[in-house]
């Protein structure tokens, strides 16, 4: 069951970032004729050739990384709930996040966007801040907070690159 209820948080977590790349590279014969305009104040899609590939490098990023997370937050549970030392499982769950933030800066950091540039580095330091802080890390004690991180915390932490690929 845990292993269901893992893989539909990752599959949920995922499919934006396999969206992220559809934005700019919309499948042969979809969208029926002309492109949709942009909301009204909103900005026009980005054409740019470095930003197309840095979204696709990051949804190869969430692709690598979002599993090893997952897996090293559902074992330190696991862990917890069982008499023992976790200090393995902590480390394993740093390292995950630091793995992840480290690919989303190298995904990002070759564009020729300045902001995109800046917004990959925000995510990756604030992912990596959070893979230095036990107590947030040792805060995900049930499932159901392996869910909230995996869900709406990393949805969060991932928004500022993440607006420039949707």
């Amino acid at each position: 069951m845990r292993r269901a209820m893992q893989a539909l948080v990752i599959g949920g977590a995922l499919l934006p970032a396999a969206a992220c790349g559809a934005a700019t590279n919309p499948a042969p014969g979809a969208g029926g004729g002309a492109p949709a305009a942009p909301a009204p104040g909103a900005a026009a899609p980005s054409v740019d050739g470095s930003i197309r590939s840095a979204c696709e490098a990051l949804g190869q990023v969430y692709g690598k990384n979002l599993a090893p997370v997952a897996k090293a937050l559902t074992d330190l549970v696991a862990a917890q709930r069982s008499p023992g030392d976790d200090k393995a499982h902590l480390r394993q769950v740093q390292q995950s996040l630091t793995a992840f933030a480290a690919a989303i800066r190298a995904a990002t950091r070759d564009s020729t966007d300045p902001q995109l540039r800046a917004d990959g580095e925000q995510t990756a330091k604030q992912i990596q801040a959070k893979a230095a802080d036990a107590g947030f890390i040792r805060g995900v004690k049930t499932d159901q907070d392996v869910n909230t991180v995996l869900g709406p915390t990393m949805k969060q932490w991932l928004s500022p690159v993440a607006a420039h690929c949707s």
